[in-house]
């Protein structure tokens, strides 16, 4: 008598714990949700920041291209691929990061 009382008590603790697990979100849901909430309204800022950078560095990188150019070197086809490279991959990153983040 006293083991089958022990084991009610018992399964109506259990049930009772289980429920309010079920009630409870996971640790670390909210601040995930509040982190993605200020990652969409810095993302454009930071995306527009990028690519005003990426023009600068690229219209640096073409005037050098020019200025070999026009020096006579030969051997500027890997500055030319280097820079028209570095230009593709600043467009695709940011777009890459866009549709990985669903912004």
């Amino acid at each position: 008598m006293q083991k089958a009382k022990f084991l009610a008590v018992l399964l109506l603790t259990a049930a009772a714990g289980r429920r309010a697990c079920y009630a409870q979100d996971p640790p670390g849901i909210a601040e995930l949700y509040q982190v993605s909430g200020t990652m969409h309204s810095y993302y454009g800022g930071f995306s527009d920041l990028v690519l005003m950078l990426g023009a600068i560095t690229g219209l640096l990188g073409g005037l050098r291209v020019f200025i070999n150019w026009q020096g006579g070197r030969h051997h500027i086809d890997r500055q030319v691929m280097g820079w028209f490279f570095s230009c593709l991959f600043l467009l695709l990153t940011g777009t890459f990061l866009r549709g990985l983040f669903g912004l």
